[in-house]
């Protein structure tokens, strides 16, 4: 682990607010009947046009630009032909890399309207993302951020995935620690500041178990009921952790979209 100057703090904010803009350029094009391919298409020229490079293409081998996640896909699903319907959620990860930092951010979207149970799940996860936020303060263990996302889900009926966790972040893309997203308070790192971490609860309506697909990189529900996924990149701080990514773009751009539904 290691914990990161003021300075490299803000090139970060940099890459983080990059994915935001990103995110509310694909926003303003979700509805149905849009191939999920054309907004990876879209993400990648955003990001290209401003300077920056797409953090996911080629790590690891993954070959596209976004993570595009659909209903029962919890994460690393692949952009491709398929077109949106209404009622479905899509989850969207985003990561960048600028001046050598990476920023990195999730969002489940609503295309049109989905069921109530469905639109819950959503509400819970994002609530569920900034009590762990909360928990990110300095002098707190990493179990305090883990435990109080798993509670707030645990506690409304939802499950929590366990095989997949947030990370640090910087000058990589994944650093230590892990951030898990169930755990017990005082438990694990000491939280300092300088610490920068992505948190990213990734939440089943039904059991917690995944399975992955043939492309050897989709996760999916086992029990293949939906699935939402939410993130921030933060960093400690001594009485309130610092959000270095954005939704506020995102959001005011799901407003004006009348085809999608709104979290809030």
């Amino acid at each position: 682990m290691y914990y990161k100057t003021e300075e490299e703090i803000e090139l970060i904010r940099h890459s983080c607010l990059l994915v935001a803009k990103t995110h509310a350029e694909v926003a303003k094009k979700i509805r149905p009947g849009i191939k999920t391919i054309l907004l990876d298409k879209i993400a990648e020229e955003y990001i290209f046009d401003n300077k920056a490079k797409p953090a996911f293409k080629g790590y690891q081998g993954f070959p596209f630009t976004l993570c595009i996640s659909v209903n029962e896909q919890v994460v690393h699903g692949f952009p491709g032909n398929y077109e949106l319907q209404n009622g479905d959620i899509v989850s969207i990860d985003c990561g960048v890399e600028a001046n050598g930092f990476f920023g990195d951010s999730a969002y489940t979207y609503c295309v049109g309207e989905v069921k109530p149970d469905v639109f819950q799940l959503l509400k819970i996860t994002k609530e569920s993302l900034y009590k762990g936020i909360e928990q990110a303060i300095e002098g707190n263990r990493l179990g305090d951020i883990s435990f109080a996302i798993q509670q707030h889900n645990e506690s409304n009926g939802f499950s929590v995935v366990r095989e997949l966790v947030g990370h640090g972040i910087g000058r990589q893309l994944h650093e230590a620690p892990e951030v898990p997203n169930y755990g017990r308070r005082g438990q694990g790192v000491k939280l300092i500041e300088g610490l920068v971490l992505a948190i990213e609860p990734m939440v089943n309506m039904g059991k917690r178990n995944i399975t992955h697909l043939d492309d050897g990189w989709t996760v999916i529900t086992s029990d293949k009921k939906p699935s939402a996924h939410f993130e921030h990149t933060i960093t400690i701080r001594k009485k309130q952790a610092d959000i270095l990514s954005s939704f506020e773009l995102i959001e005011e751009c799901v407003k004006n979209n009348a085809e999608l539904t709104a979290l809030n």
